[in-house]
C-alpha cells in the first residue's frame, strides 16, 4: 500500500472532511480524494460513506484504521530516527485537553519546549466534552475522566482543587456569604450549562450547593472566569485560575471546595514517538512545578527518548 494513500485515509477519518485532511497533509482536496479512491480500488472495498458535509468510515474503513495507524506510526518513527541526530524535535504533536488546563496551564507552560525545539509544531484542542476524548485524533490527552479500555497508556497526572470565587465589586454589592444557605438563597451562581455537561467530575454544583441553580451558565471555563471578573456572580474555579487572579476573592474556602484529578492518556502508537514522549515530559514538569497542582503519585513519564514502551501503562 502507498503510505500517502494511507495518510489520506487517516486524516480524513480524523477530521471528517476532505478539506480538513487536505489542510493537515498540506495538499489540495482533489489529491486527498484521488488517493482514497486509489486505495479503495486497490483493496476492492468502499472505505468511506461520502456525505455532503462530512465523510465517515464504513465498516471496512474502521477495520483498516488501526492497521493504518500502526503503519503511520512506524513511518513517523523512521522519519524521527533520520532527522533527530541533532537532538532537535520536529513534526507535530496533537494534544487534547480540558479547556481550563489547556488555556491557563498548558499553552503558556509549553513555551520552554517550543523555544528549545523550533521545528516542533503543537496542535492543542481544548474542550469540556466527553465526546472529544472518544475520538482517535490525538497523540496525548489530559482528561478529567479515565477513558474506557483502549490501546493507550493511562496514568493519573495531577490533582487540583475547585473553590468558589467572586469579584471584589460583587461582594461589595451583595456581601460575602457566611454559610451555605446564604449562598444558595441570596447569591447568583455561575456554572456550566447543565443540559450539555457530560463530564461527570464537573457535575459538582448540586453536590456542593444542593438545590442551587446557576443564574449564568456557559460551556467553558474562560466564560466562568470572565463572569466572575465582571461581577456576575459567585463562580467555582480551579485554584490555579481563581487563586491567581487578584481581582477575585475566595468565598467559603474552608467549607466549600472539591478535589479533582487530571489523567494523562497516550495511545500506544503515539507513545513510540520521541516528540510525544518529550511533550508528555514537559506537561509533567509544568505540573510538578506549579504551586497549586499536586503531581499524582501514579504519574510517570513515558521514558527517555527513543526508549521502548513496555506493558499496558495502567
Amino acid at each position: 500500500m502507498d503510505i500517502g494513500n494511507l495518510s489520506s485515509l487517516l486524516e480524513t477519518a480524523r477530521t471528517g472532511t476532505l478539506r480538513g485532511a487536505a489542510a493537515r497533509l498540506r495538499v489540495d482536496e482533489t489529491t486527498v480524494s484521488r488517493r482514497i479512491a486509489r486505495l479503495e480500488k486497490e483493496l476492492g472495498v468502499r472505505l468511506f460513506d461520502r456525505g455532503a458535509r462530512s465523510w465517515s468510515l464504513t465498516e471496512s474503513g474502521r477495520a483498516l484504521l488501526p492497521h493504518a495507524e500502526a503503519i503511520d506510526s512506524e513511518a513517523a518513527r523512521a522519519r524521527e530516527s533520520l532527522s533527530s541526530s541533532s537532538g532537535e524535535l520536529s513534526g507535530t504533536a496533537r494534544v487534547l485537553t480540558m479547556d481550563g488546563f489547556g488555556a491557563y496551564l498548558l499553552i503558556p507552560g509549553l513555551a520552554p519546549l517550543l523555544r528549545a525545539h523550533p521545528r516542533l509544531e503543537l496542535e492543542i484542542l481544548t474542550g469540556s466534552s466527553r465526546g472529544l476524548v472518544t475520538a482517535r485524533d490525538f497523540d496525548l490527552a489530559v482528561t478529567l475522566e479515565r477513558p474506557g479500555p483502549r490501546s493507550a497508556i493511562v496514568s493519573r497526572l495531577a490533582y487540583y482543587d475547585l473553590k468558589f470565587y467572586a469579584s471584589h465589586e460583587y461582594l461589595r454589592r451583595h456581601g460575602c456569604p457566611q454559610e451555605l444557605r446564604e449562598l444558595r438563597e441570596h447569591h447568583d451562581l455561575v456554572w456550566y450549562i447543565d443540559s450539555v455537561l457530560d463530564v461527570e467530575p464537573l457535575r459538582i454544583l448540586e453536590t456542593l450547593v444542593p438545590r442551587a441553580r446557576a443564574r449564568v451558565q456557559t460551556n467553558n471555563i474562560a466564560g466562568h472566569h470572565a463572569a466572575a471578573r465582571a461581577g456576575l456572580g459567585i463562580v467555582p474555579l480551579p485554584t490555579y485560575i481563581g487563586g491567581e487572579d487578584p481581582e477575585l476573592t475566595e468565598v467559603l474556602g474552608q467549607s466549600l471546595h472539591a478535589r479533582r484529578c487530571y489523567w494523562l492518556v497516550v495511545p500506544h502508537e503515539s507513545a513510540r514517538l520521541w516528540r510525544v514522549r518529550e511533550t508528555a515530559e514537559a506537561i509533567t514538569a509544568l505540573v510538578r512545578e506549579h504551586p497549586r497542582l499536586q503531581l499524582a503519585d501514579g504519574c510517570s513519564t513515558l521514558g527517555a527518548r527513543r526508549d521502548r514502551i513496555e506493558g499496558d501503562g495502567d
